[in-house]
Formats: structure tokens, sequence, C-alpha cells
């Protein structure tokens, strides 16, 4: 039996999670979108990924960057390992894509902050 805490509002239900002969038994959450939330989280584990990457001529040295959509969370490691080898260039506009398709993912790298070229 696996226990999680939702996070899908602000309740934060203390949800427990059973599996037998491949079903999923989910108990203690007190609206629908808990049971989304453990069933997720049991099945298919995904995280939003924030970081930051290098950026060449402008005012920081760091870049402010998340995942477009939440990524699985046993590849978060090797999408880090990645964007720690990215250095992009000034001027950057917030919602721009920094890096393309993530270790294959299909997901997007973005950018979450405007910097001007110093």
């Amino acid at each position: 039996m696996d226990n999680i805490i939702c996070i899908e509002c602000p309740l934060g239900c203390d949800i427990s999670v059973e599996q037998h002969d491949g079903d999923l038994f989910i108990t203690g959450n007190a609206c629908p979108r808990g049971e989304r939330y453990a069933r997720q989280e049991a099945t298919d584990p995904r995280r939003v990924l924030t970081t930051t990457v290098f950026i060449q001529g402008a005012t920081h040295p760091m870049l402010p960057v998340k995942s477009a959509r939440p990524l699985p969370k046993e590849r978060v490691d090797e999408c880090l390992q990645t964007l720690a080898t990215v250095s992009v260039t000034a001027p950057v506009q917030c919602g721009d894509v920094i890096c393309s398709d993530i270790c294959g993912t299909g997901i997007d790298i973005v950018a979450t902050r405007t910097m001007e070229a110093q």
C-alpha cells in the first residue's frame, strides 16, 4: 500500500493506493480530482521540470526554464543532465522554446523569463 498526499486542491487529502491483481483501489480522496491524481501518481508519475540554463550576453548568467508539460518522473534526471550542457544567447523572450523535444519525450523546455541582450 502506498500513501499519497494529494496536491490537486487545498484539502491535501491523505490517499491510500492499493493494488490487487492489477486493479487499483484508491481511498481517502474527498473529490474526483484526488482519485485521478492518485491513479496518475501510481501508474505514470510525472513532474514539471524547473531549472536554469546558461545564457550569454544577458545581465544574468542563468535563464530560468521549465517543461511545457509534466515529464515522466523517471526521465527528470536525464533531462537535467542534458539541460546542464545547454547555453543560449540573449535576447530571449518568456515562452521561447529553449530545447525542443527534450530527450525524445516530445516535451519542450521553455524560458520562464525575458532576458534582453546586454
